[in-house]
This record gives structure tokens, sequence and C-alpha cells, in this order.
């Protein structure tokens, strides 16, 4: 702790400004989850129609057949990993990777393909030479579908080229504001997709037939999983940021009220001082 009642106050109005800029930036990722939190209600319906749809084409027509519904054996994975472009985020990225590195920690590189989302993963896959077979980053701090689709569509392609056998997740999922769960989700093959929906199937008319319909719509429900993951994740970063900023500003407080008290002590300590030197001059005089 510094002596010097100025070194003290420097150090005051240092942690105040510190805890201005954390605070705002713990306020301005709030405002930013609410954005992302209502662009996933708004989604849900979108995807739960095309549930319904799936699981009507599925059950009215059980010929129908897909390269995205294929069981294969698997030679091959691919993990599109999901983690955020910059910091300041507490554990956010720490875990995502640590939840990857656990999924590949018994398999040979040449066994799967990494996709990334996030400049973060994308260059710790890349400094530690992990196969990467795509990217995205500098994602908005809202994505939209255009953002991310050309990479989910690139994803689909390669799996219905067969290039790999099986697709995971790995991303935060959002639990609230202050809890951020890592967490591995098998997206492809969607060999459940008939029992995803809820409720009697509705009965369809198909322009051309249903066939054509199943496979133009089956990839986008694909892709529309990977963007709802890539909405999560993004909740869960604003999530994570807005509650290290708080932290940070609570124990920037904590620390200017440490520093108040070392001050004042400091100061009574100089009165003191002041006072012994006038009396003992005042002594020396008689």
């Amino acid at each position: 702790m510094p002596q010097s009642a100025r070194d003290i106050k420097r150090m005051i109005s240092s942690r105040k400004k510190t805890a201005q800029i954390t605070k705002a930036m713990e306020m301005v990722s709030a405002a930013k989850l609410r954005r992302v939190q209502e662009a996933v209600q708004l989604s849900k319906p979108y995807l739960a129609k095309m549930v319904e749809m799936l699981g009507g084409i599925s059950q009215s027509a059980r010929w129908v057949k897909h390269p995205l519904l294929a069981q294969r054996p698997v030679r091959r994975t691919g993990y599109l990993v999901i983690t955020s472009d910059r910091g300041l985020a507490g554990p956010y990225n720490a875990q995502v990777i640590r939840q990857a590195l656990g999924e590949f920690r018994h398999k040979e590189k040449s066994t799967y393909t990494v996709y990334a989302v996030g400049r973060r993963g994308r260059d710790f896959f890349v400094r530690n030479g992990y196969p990467l077979g795509g990217e995205v980053i500098g994602l908005p701090d809202s994505p939209t579908y255009q953002n991310i689709g050309a990479l989910a569509e690139q994803i689909v392609e390669a799996y219905a080229a067969e290039e790999f056998d099986e697709l995971y997740l790995v991303y935060n999922e959002f639990i609230n504001a202050v809890t951020q769960r890592p967490v591995t989700k098998k997206v492809l093959p969607l060999a459940d997709v008939a029992t995803r929906a809820d409720g009697p199937a509705p009965q369809y008319l198909f322009e051309p037939d249903a066939e054509t319909v199943f496979a133009q719509l089956l990839p986008r429900y694909a892709e529309t999983l990977v963007y709802q993951a890539v909405l999560d994740a993004k909740a869960s970063e604003h999530g994570a940021r807005m509650t290290a900023m708080g932290n940070a500003t609570d124990v920037a407080l904590e620390m200017i009220d440490s520093l108040t008290l070392a001050l004042n002590r400091a100061r009574q300590a100089a009165i003191t001082t002041q006072i012994v030197e006038i009396v003992g001059g005042a002594e020396a005089l008689k």
C-alpha cells in the first residue's frame, strides 16, 4: 500500500475511472442480451412450424429419403465450435474450448473436422494445428441468419457429400444472465426428425410432390438449428460479459473503499505528526 497521500489519491482516481468503464460495459451487454433474447423468441415460431411440416411429411410419406437422415458408420466427425471474437467475458471462451478439447482428447486429428465461429476459437485451433474446415468471424452483436447462413450451408453440404458422418455443436448454452453451460449437441444426422413434432401430424398437399418439398426443407431445418445455436451462444456471451463487468465494477468499488480508508489513515498520521512536531517545538522553546 503506498504511503504517500498523493499516490493514494491517484490510485483512487484510476479505480473510479475503471469502475465507470466496467459499469458502462455491463449496461451495454445487458441491452445487447435483451436484443438477442428477442431474436431467439422471434425465431422459435419459424422453427416450430418447420418441425411440424417435416414431421407431417415424414409421417405421411415414410418412403421419403434424404442424405441428412442417413445413419452411416462414423469414420469422420464434424464439430462446430462457437466462441466470441472478443474477451472480457470471464471464462466464456475458455470453457467452450475446454469442452471441445474434451471431445478431441481420444481422437486422431485425421478423424474429425472443426468449424469455428468466433475469432477466439479460430485463433486457438489454427495456432495448435487442428483441422479447420471453415470459419466465421466478426459476427455482429445481434447476428442474423445471413451472417451464419453461408457456413451453415457449407456444413450441411459437406455432410450430404459424406465428408463427415456426424455433426456436433459445441457452445455455451444460455441458462440465465449469470449461468452459461458448455454443451455438446448432436445435430446431424436428423434421424429423429419425425419424433420432434408434437401432436397429430397435419395433412398437407404438396406441390410438386412430398419428396421435392422434403429435399428443400430438410437442409433449411439443419441450417436453422445451427443458427439457433449461434443465437444461444451469443446470448451466453452477452450474459457472461455482463456478469464479468459487474464483478469487475464491484472489485473496483471495494478497492476504492480500501484506498479511501488508507488515505484517511495517511491524513490522520500526517496531522498527528504535525501536532507532535508543534508540541515538541513548543516544549523546546520553554
